[in-house]
């Protein structure tokens, strides 16, 4: 007998759910960066594309209120089109980087495909200012994205 959509959906749903022992250590050291990223006062900076974008803006909301950590997004359209104006669409998140980061900030990269090239600018540019950087990516594991970061965690 044929499942219904709502079987099926809630059957892939509970596999997506369910961690491994990595994505739990990922998550583990990810807890422990943000409580440093606390205790010394520093700030988390997260960014996004698209979709993504929406989901930065939200995750900073919710970590600044429930964890009273300090906590920025550049999802402001001025902040975008500025930069990318006078830098290239590539690089205004690389730009922001180099603009508001500082030392023992740690950097959210939020991207589906792990392939946006301003996201892997900001990467790089944060590492050269030795600023950790955790991405959260989909679709394809081996991303470019997730073979830079310190930390990555992949959700398929």
């Amino acid at each position: 007998m044929k499942k219904n959509y709502f079987e099926t959906y809630n059957s892939k749903l509970k596999n997506l759910l369910t961690l491994n022992s990595k994505t739990i250590q990922s998550l583990n050291i990810t807890k422990s960066l943000l409580k440093t990223v606390k205790k010394k006062k520093k700030k988390v900076l997260i960014f996004g594309n698209g979709g993504s974008a929406a989901i930065a803006s939200h995750f900073t909301i919710d970590l600044l209120k429930n964890t009273k950590i300090r906590c920025i997004n550049f999802n402001e359209a001025s902040i975008i089109t500025c930069l990318s104006n006078d830098y290239g669409y590539e690089n205004w998140v690389k730009k922001s980087i180099e603009y508001h980061a500082d030392k023992g900030d740690v950097i959210i990269i939020i991207s589906s495909s792990g392939e946006s090239k301003n996201m892997i600018n900001a990467c790089k540019a944060a590492k050269r200012k030795k600023i950790k950087v955790i991405s959260f990516t989909g679709h394809s594991k081996n991303n470019p994205l997730s073979r830079i970061t310190q930390l990555s965690l992949w959700i398929n």
